[in-house]
């Protein structure tokens, strides 16, 4: 039979993977230069979310932790709709969800007008997807939702290791 797992332990992984997640949509945006659509501004949240979850239970006792770690599993389907939504987007199965996400609407008669109107920081498509690795077309949305799924499956293993073993 397996040693169980700590809750800790299962709270740490929680807290890197969201961390891991922000870290790499990070670099993406601040060293790599490639802007965020709004499709991917909201799949960062689920992982912040994810983070604050994680600190939360070494703070908690051992009965109230694990109910804050299973709240983790929502979180993360939610994370993996949200990439699903993205990657349909990409793919053109359907339209973006957000207005953000389509080309801006300059109105106004005169030039000054149309200027007046136009976003101050152009926004990215969201059906344009991002490679990270040249020659893999596997998009950001392809992979967030790819660890998001690898991610959940840890959480249940974990939380199934973790679980205190009775003896009658």
């Amino acid at each position: 039979m397996k040693k169980p797992m700590r809750l800790s332990t299962v709270a740490f992984f929680m807290i890197l993977a969201g961390v891991a997640a922000l870290g790499v949509a990070w670099w993406t945006q601040h060293k790599l230069g490639i802007m965020p659509c709004e499709l991917c501004l909201w799949e960062r949240w689920p992982w912040r979310v994810l983070i604050v979850l994680g600190v939360m239970v070494p703070v908690l006792p051992a009965r109230v932790g694990r109910g804050v770690l299973w709240l983790c599993a929502p979180v993360l389907l939610v994370a993996e709709g949200l990439a699903i939504c993205h990657v349909g987007v990409e793919w053109k199965w359907w339209p973006s969800p957000f207005p953000a996400c389509h080309a801006a609407h300059v109105v106004g008669r005169t030039l000054a007008e149309r200027w007046a109107s136009m976003p101050l920081m152009p926004s990215k498509p969201c059906d344009a997807p991002t490679y990270l690795i040249p020659g893999l077309p596997v998009s950001m949305a392809v992979m967030g939702g790819v660890f998001a799924c690898v991610v959940f499956v840890t959480l249940c293993v974990g939380m199934v290791r973790s679980k205190k073993i009775r003896r009658f």
